[in-house]
This record gives C-alpha cells, structure tokens and sequence, in this order.
C-alpha cells in the first residue's frame, strides 16, 4: 500500500531539485546598447575630431535606421587605417542594432584590447554574449565591469543569471543579492535567486522569496508549485494541499497544480476530494485525467477500499484513454480479483490479451486467477508464457516455484527460485530458497 501511495505521488509531483528554474531574464539588449552611444568624459576614450563630427551625424540613426547609419560609418572606415577603441565602440553598437553579431564582437573586443578599462564596451561584450546564450564568455565581461566600477543592478543580475547557468551557484547568489539591493522590486532576480534557494535547500529563505514572487504575480502557476513542493519538503503536507487549493480557487490552477493537488488529497485518503480533482483534470485532459483516475483506483484496490475503488472506475471511460484502456482493463481485473471474483477477472485480462497477447502483467494476472480456482494446469500455462516475457521472468519465476513445491518437484522449485534470485536478491526469496533446497535434498 505504501508502495502505491508513493508511486502516485512520484507520478505528478515535481521533484524538488530543479522545481524552478530561473527564466532567462527579460532583456531588450538593442535598447541598452542604443542608449550607451554618448560617451562618459575622463572615464573612457575619446574619438578624433573627424570622428566625432561623423558620430554626431549618426547618433540618432543608430536606433531608427541602423543599416544606413552603418553604411555611412562603413564608408570612413574605408578612409581610415585603424579607428580609435572609442569609435570602435560605436561600431560595435551599430553592428549589432543591424544583427551582425560577429562584426560586433571583433569590434567590442579590440576596445578593450586596445583600452582595457572601457566600462561600457565590456558591459555591451557581456551582453552580446548573454543573448547568443554563450556565458561562459559573460561572465568575466561582466565581472570586469564590475570590478571597473559599474554597480547597475541589470549588470549583476545577468552576472548572476550567467554564473548560475554555469553552476557557479555561490557566486551567482551574491551576484542576485547585488543586483536586489539595487532593484528590490525585480522578479528575475528574485527568481534566480530562489531557485538557487531551491537547489541548495535553503527552503526558509526560499519560502519567503516565493511569498514575494506569488504576491508580485500571482496568475504564476509555477511559483505556487515551487511552494507546495517547499512545503511538502519540509514535510508540511497539509499547508501544501490548503496552498494548491487556494492557488485552484484564485484560477491560477493549471493541469499540474490540479495533478498535484488530486494526489495530496489521495495520498490523505481523502477520497470525494481526489474524485473531484481528477475528474476536473480529465476535463481538461482525458487521457492524463484517465491515467490519473487509474493510479487512483490501484492505489483503493490495493488499501482493500474496493467500494470506493468501483466508483472511481465507473469515472473513466476507455474512449479517453486511447491506449491506456489496456490499463482500464488490468485494473479491472485487480479489482475482482481483489473481491475474489474470479470468473470476472479472467473475462477482464482475457479481453486484454486479445489486445496485447504478450502482456507479461496481464499473463501473471490470469495465472493468479486460474491458480484461485484450482485449476492448476491452466495456471501453470498462464505462468509460462509469462516466463518467456521480458519483464515479468521474476514473478512468473516465483509462482511456478510455489506450484513445483506444491507438485513436491523440489528440485524444479529451486530452479525457479535461483532464477528469480539472478534477476533480484531478497532476503524472503533467499530463505525460501534455504529450505525448498533441504526439502530438494531429501528427496534426492
């Protein structure tokens, strides 16, 4: 029963390493980079005369009509041997506003070759980077800014966003709460830095940021699982189920918080409850919401609320589950066979292997029942087709020992038993083994 229980919750709930993910941050990097066109007198370098005179006739062109604006400084380039690192800079700028990412980079990085303290080009460099999803090379653009001076909050978080993507996740925390300190009210940095929280099981900080984020944007789907799975890793269970079902009741609710939720309250025994759920969830989903009622009622049959278990299956139709009604089927059957309605049963699992002839559960399930009613050989038929299956060699390999020791075929038995033993090692099987071999030995 255990077993059960915990293979249905495993089945939805959101592991809780990785829960979050911090998405990448919102970034418009033309609209940075168009803004660093003026210069900062006696902090960076400065252009020639000419150069100037031609960067003052293109300035307002870089961000409205970046293709001509780069024809005309394309054009002095052509005059010139080598620009200063200053007019490089707006090179690099009007590059990129025109989407010529490699042209851009060779401009920004003879820059600041050529004037390594050049706060602004390395900013832009790190940005480059960033978009083209490259942050192994961010970072210590961005770290170089950093150490240059630059304290803008943007510039720590996607120092942060960046470490955190290469794992650096200290750094990456310290990074957030620069950035944070200067933009309290930014939710990506808010959420980089909880799922580091997350990760690092850091769950009373982590608690605290995702109350802020839901309260920033509640309509979040993903903030409210975050928390349910802090929650229930603390082993809050119940302030979990009332979080989901306060998330469900504010139309925040989307299929996997419904999915959760319906296995909190199964996993409760909280029966009306986890029916209601699963039935919205195969509104919104018949085949996810069948397979859900499915988990629902093995993990009834196997508690022995077979009552319940009848209700819950007179919920699934075998039109919503398209090959899941296999499954419909085998459930089914588990549940008569649980009543000890034995004829029902095998009708269930023969109509199943009519479907799927090579089904090793469905095989051991009408050996199951053949063996119930006595008949001996058909079971044993059943058994053997199913030890010829991939999948099912243990059981199988265990209830034709059972049979072989009833037969008082020691010797068979412990074949069944060694092979099953190869396959997995349990104490139970190992001394079953022990004594079907003295049995062996004596009849030898």
């Amino acid at each position: 029963m255990k077993i059960l229980k915990l293979a249905l919750l495993l089945s939805t709930l959101v592991t809780l390493e990785g829960t979050l993910c911090a998405s990448e941050p919102k970034l418009d990097p033309k609209r940075i980079i168009n803004e660093s066109s003026s210069f900062l007198k006696e902090r960076e370098p400065e252009m020639t005369e000419e150069e100037y005179a031609l960067f003052q006739k293109v300035v307002t062109m870089l961000s409205s009509n970046p293709d001509f604006a780069l024809k005309l400084l394309e054009a002095m380039m052509a005059e010139k041997e080598q620009p200063s690192p200053a007019f490089q800079f707006i090179l690099g700028n009007a590059y990129y506003a025109a989407g010529k990412i490699d042209k851009s980079e060779a401009n920004y990085r003879g820059a600041v070759t050529r004037y390594p303290t050049f706060l602004r080009a390395w900013v832009n460099l790190g940005i480059l980077y960033y978009s083209a999803g490259r942050y192994a090379e961010a970072v210590p653009c961005f770290s170089k800014a950093v150490e240059l001076g630059d304290r803008d909050s943007s510039t720590f978080g996607l120092l942060g966003y960046s470490l955190q993507k290469q794992g650096d996740l200290v750094s990456a925390e310290m990074a957030y709460m620069q950035a944070l300190s200067g933009d309290p009210g930014n939710v990506d940095w808010k959420e980089g830095l909880l799922g580091i929280c997350v990760d690092g099981k850091q769950f009373t900080r982590a608690e605290s940021l995702v109350k802020s984020l839901i309260k920033d944007k509640p309509s979040d789907t993903r903030y409210w699982i975050t928390y349910a799975n802090i929650l229930l890793a603390e082993g809050r269970k119940l302030e979990a189920t009332v979080l989901l079902e306060t998330s469900s009741g504010t139309g925040a609710a989307n299929l996997e918080v419904l999915m959760m939720l319906g296995d909190l309250y199964a996993e409760q025994g909280l029966v009306p409850e986890a029916a209601e759920v699963y039935t919205r969830v195969v509104k919104a989903s018949p085949d996810v919401g069948g397979q859900k009622l499915l988990h629902y009622a093995g993990v009834l049959i196997a508690s022995g609320r077979l009552e319940e278990a009848h209700k819950v299956l007179a919920m699934v139709r075998a039109g919503d589950l398209g090959k899941g009604g296999l499954e419909l089927l085998q459930t089914r059957a588990d549940l008569f066979a649980a009543e000890k309605k034995w004829p029902e049963a095998r009708h269930e699992i023969e109509e199943l292997l009519k479907l799927d002839p090579m089904n090793g559960r469905a095989l051991i399930s009408l050996g199951r029942a053949y063996n119930a009613e006595e008949d001996v050989a058909r079971a044993t038929l059943a058994f053997e087709a199913a030890y010829r299956i991939q999948g099912s060699v243990y059981l199988a390999s265990l209830e034709l020992a059972n049979i072989e020791l009833k037969n008082r075929h020691y010797s068979k038995s412990v074949e069944y038993l060694q092979k099953a033993l190869a396959i997995e090692r349990t104490d139970a099987v190992q001394d079953f083994l022990v004594k079907v071999k003295t049995l062996a030995s004596k009849e030898s």
